[in-house]
């Protein structure tokens, strides 16, 4: 089974990973993990007024690569190997889109459990995957 676990560098979300090395067992043989960070966007004509679209994606790949680090080493440490993957989107949309073109069977991520009004409020990447996903999805608080 292919797994896309994405990961935001928060707590929550390396919680998530822990959650999926313990359940590993769920799977038959070992699940191909495809890791993803979806980086928000800098908007662009404010960012390169300032700074090189090149030094913009270099900030893009540098952030991912940093927040994919804990998490690949929770992996690893746990003998299950991933393919990194980093994006620039809105994270809902990008956890969705990536998960269908990589033929996933599971999204696996964290939520960060704030109350019914503060989600209502603010958003939840969490609660648009579930709206958005045409695959189950197991989420970690």
């Amino acid at each position: 089974m292919r797994i896309l676990l994405a990961v935001d560098g928060s707590e929550a979300s390396l919680r998530a990973v822990q959650g999926l090395v313990e359940h590993v067992q769920w799977f038959r043989g070992h699940p191909e993990i495809h890791l993803l960070h979806v980086h928000a966007p800098i908007p662009v004509g404010l960012a390169l007024t300032h700074v090189s679209q090149d030094t913009l994606d270099r900030h893009y790949r540098e952030e991912g690569e940093a927040v994919l680090a804990p998490a690949q080493g929770l992996l690893e440490a746990a003998g299950l190997p991933c393919t990194p993957h980093i994006h620039v989107g809105h994270p809902a949309e990008v956890i969705v889109h990536q998960a269908r073109e990589l033929g996933c069977g599971l999204i696996c991520m964290g939520s960060h459990g704030r109350g019914a009004v503060a989600s209502a409020v603010l958003g939840s990447v969490a609660a648009k995957v579930l709206h958005l996903a045409h695959i189950p999805v197991m989420l970690n608080r």
